[in-house]
């Protein structure tokens, strides 16, 4: 009888990491309920809480990020990224992992480190079209490259690399082949208005900024709310967590069709339903909605290194996405521009298509499939003697 496969899933701080981490481990879990996995994070990200609810143990470390310049903290960094290290060791050995999964942020680097250590193989998930720091340390040594965008660079230069797309979380991949049946989609929809308190037979227009808010899509939402709903539109608006506050006045004056909240715990619901999504550019985002064939109006984030406008560059070019700056995203652009699309449904559904054209929906057995193999590879090796031989 094989083993059941053993495992180290390293990442951790925001959505984009977590989301996709665990349905890698959801997908191989369903396959094999024997699976053992250890999910290594930090103590302040998401994953604190959304790991354990979802029945995975989390070990912990050090958020430790890279010193950019000469300072206190690059002083500190060697220590402390050593300590990082050793914690990645030991959960490495406590799961007794065949194989470490990362995805990057900061808790991978020390994961890779400490799989080198313990000759490990490493599968790296990059999810962004222009590879993280850590990624691409990581590509230099890892097994196996699984890349969300098929124009991503990053290459595993002792492996192989795949295009696997983003694993959606199950709960988004059902929907996925919901809705590729037009009367599955309407009654989803229907299923879904019901529960979020919305009348499916009016437009619905989804506003999100992710798990920490947009305050640029805050700001420009506030100024808009009252024309939005007085021209029969309702809205669903995730503010973020402590940032719907300042949305509220503006929200409770556009009347009872503006939905704020400050976080979606099940987006699949808004996704059901949602006529358009306005919101940010993150990798996870672009991802699911194409696989969904949900029309976006994205609004890359204008700090780091630019990655959000590459992630919906390919979408925009298929005509599934509109990409508005984000200095140009105001409560004027969103009455003239994108009130217009809400209210257009032909052009609403020719994005639907072309979105769907560019999305995977099978990322998550994609990337398990990949896993899988490199496990059992190193369980080839493990069976071998050193004359190639089997014991």
């Amino acid at each position: 009888m094989t083993a059941p496969l053993r495992l180290l899933l390293a990442g951790g701080g925001t959505a984009g990491h977590v989301n996709p981490l665990l349905a890698l481990a959801d997908e191989l879990r369903a396959r094999d309920a024997a699976v053992e996995v250890l999910v290594l994070g930090t103590a302040e990200g998401l994953e604190q809480r959304l790991v354990p609810e979802r029945g995975y143990p989390l070990a912990t470390i050090p958020r430790v990020p890279f010193p950019r310049r000469p300072d206190a903290a690059a002083l500190r960094f060697p220590r402390e990224f050593a300590r990082a290290v050793a914690l990645a060791t030991d959960a490495l050995a406590q799961v007794r992992a065949d194989v470490v999964v990362g995805f990057g942020g900061y808790v991978a680097t020390p994961a890779y480190r400490a799989a080198a250590r313990a000759d490990v193989p490493v599968v790296i998930h990059e999810q962004n079209v222009r590879a993280g720091l850590a990624n691409r340390l990581g590509a230099r040594r890892a097994t196996a490259v699984a890349l969300t965008f098929a124009e991503t660079t990053l290459t595993a230069r002792r492996g192989r690399t795949l295009h696997t797309g983003l694993p959606l979380r199950p709960a988004l991949a059902a929907l996925a082949v919901r809705r590729e049946d037009a009367a599955a989609a309407t009654t989803a929809r229907a299923e879904a208005a019901a529960e979020l308190g919305l009348d499916p037979s009016r437009p619905i227009l989804l506003v999100t900024g992710g798990s920490l808010g947009a305050q640029r899509i805050n700001e420009a939402m506030a100024g808009a709310a009252a024309a939005l709903t007085g021209a029969g539109v309702q809205v669903l608006h995730a503010a973020g967590r402590n940032k719907d506050a300042a949305v509220r006045p503006a929200a409770q004056a556009a009347g009872a069709d503006y939905h704020l909240v400050p976080y979606l715990d099940r987006i699949e619901l808004a996704y059901s339903c949602a006529d358009l999504v306005l919101g940010r550019a993150g990798a996870g985002t672009v991802c699911e909605q194409a696989a969904l064939g949900l029309p976006g109006v994205y609004v890359p984030l204008p700090i780091g290194n630019g990655e959000q406008r590459l992630n919906v560059a390919g979408l925009e070019k298929a005509g599934g996405a509109v990409v508005v700056a984000d200095g140009d995203l105001t409560p004027t652009w969103v009455t003239s521009q994108l009130l217009p699309l809400l209210l257009d449904p032909d052009r609403l559904a020719r994005m639907a298509t072309a979105a769907r054209t560019t999305g995977v929906a099978d990322g998550a057995a994609r990337l398990a499939d990949l896993v899988t193999e490199v496990a059992a590879g190193t369980h080839r090796q493990a069976a071998a003697g050193t004359d190639g031989t089997t014991t």
